[in-house]
């Protein structure tokens, strides 16, 4: 009997996902741990597997079109199986449907629910032979990973000039990674910044949202206006940090950044206030025992938060090493749910990229958040004389519903004391 595949719960935000890539056309034979298609939800791009064989009968959307959660991605079977019958039997199966309503606006068909379903069953007619997905593989020439298209948007090289390692001759991320372009390379990527409009024409660009982004709009926008937020901000000397991290790396098996140290330092300054290591739950206040630090990461889509969890009860070497494969994967959009979820705590880090200090946008179902920026060299005074010291600021972003004033000011001290003598990390 033949099987719905649906679109499955990939992370705690998520409430579609778009088919980034389809591996399988419809007739092809499917055994159950094939890839046959890779979804982008909020956080990242993943693989779905089947967990059926057969033959997939059925594809209800497009490549870069969205389903619901549980919604019907595909129907797998016996070749020649009659699946109609099952969509029909199925009360969500007309969810999918309804996503190529997204382009019909060119038509300005009057907005009425009549309307869509009317039209619904002409889509389901056309998606079962499914004619399309030959010519937009054409359209592209070749067969690349999503993944692999960003990096080589992102470095300038035209993948018609890459040679695939995959299935098939797909292109995956290890050949652009691995690519060495000619010389003419260099021009290739010139061209790509110089697409500026003649002078005196208007041009412009739209770009659609991504799920991430729709995400992290919505919910920082909650965030924003239903958390009163309220600053702190304070000076950090990061002189002795910095001896205290070349010892550090002279003896440690992976290197120790100070974005390490923060994490640890934050850790150990959440044990002693645990009022920051809240969460406002609406008619209650949920105080965490257990120490879970994200640690926000820039991506193309904009921003994913892996989590160091129980980073109170690792050393600092620990921390690198884990934090350093979950920024990877984050970067490589490979984070799995449990590594994205169930943070307590949350930092931002700029100092990298210049910035003197900002503030940030909590994060829930944190409380607090801290914005860290860089590391400077600037005058003080000490002992009525003007000495130079490496000064870093940082910013705690509270809720005020759940930490006041003088809670945050005095995590924000117990913090620099252990960044700026780190030793007290080690008792």
């Amino acid at each position: 009997m033949a099987e719905v595949i649906r679109m499955p719960l990939l992370s705690d935000t998520m409430k579609e996902g778009v088919i980034a890539e389809w591996h399988k056309n419809v007739g092809d034979k499917v055994k159950s741990d094939d890839v046959i298609a890779e979804v982008e939800t909020d956080k990242a791009t993943m693989e779905v597997m089947p967990y059926v064989d057969g033959v997939l009968l059925y594809r209800a959307v497009e490549k870069g079109q969205g389903v619901p959660v549980n919604g019907i991605m595909a129907i797998i079977g016996k070749e020649g199986e009659d699946y109609k019958s099952l969509l029909a039997s199925e009360p969500k199966a007309e969810a999918p449907k309804e996503e190529p309503k997204k382009e019909e606006p060119k038509k300005e068909a009057a907005p009425t629910p009549e309307a869509p379903k009317q039209e619904a069953p002409k889509q389901q007619a056309a998606a079962a032979p499914q004619p399309e997905p030959q010519p937009a593989e054409g359209d592209d020439r070749l067969k690349a990973s999503p993944l692999a298209k960003k990096l080589a948007e992102e470095k300038g090289i035209d993948l018609q000039d890459v040679k695939g390692s995959g299935d098939n001759g797909r292109i995956i991320k290890r050949d652009v990674d691995s690519y060495v372009p000619p010389a003419k390379g260099a021009p290739k990527a010139a061209a790509q910044v110089m697409q500026f409009a003649p002078v005196g024409e208007e041009r412009y660009t739209d770009k659609p949202l991504s799920q991430m982004r729709r995400v992290i709009a919505q919910r920082l926008a909650e965030s924003k206006f239903s958390a009163p937020h309220f600053y702190l901000t304070m000076s950090i000397k990061m002189d002795t940090a910095m001896e205290a991290r070349k010892a550090i790396n002279a003896v440690s098996p992976v290197k120790v950044s100070f974005n390490d140290l923060i994490i640890k330092a934050c850790a150990m300054a959440l044990r002693q206030h645990p009022e920051v290591n809240s969460s406002w739950m609406g008619d209650f206040i949920r105080t965490n025992q257990h120490i879970h630090i994200g640690t926000a990461v820039a991506v193309e889509e904009g921003l994913i938060v892996p989590v160091v969890k129980f980073a109170d009860q690792k050393s600092l070497s620990q921390i690198a090493q884990e934090a350093g494969v979950l920024i990877d994967k984050a970067r490589n959009k490979k984070l799995q749910p449990p590594e994205f979820t169930g943070n307590t705590f949350t930092i931002s880090n700029l100092g990298m990229m210049d910035i003197d200090e900002f503030t940030a946008i909590i994060n829930p179902p944190d409380s607090c958040i801290l914005a860290i920026g860089k590391i400077e060299p600037t005058p003080v005074v000490e002992n009525n004389q003007v000495v130079i010291r490496n000064i870093m600021k940082l910013t705690l972003s509270c809720d005020h519903r759940v930490v006041d004033g003088a809670v945050g000011s005095r995590f924000l001290q117990t913090l620099k004391a252990h960044l700026e003598n780190p030793v007290t990390m080690l008792v």
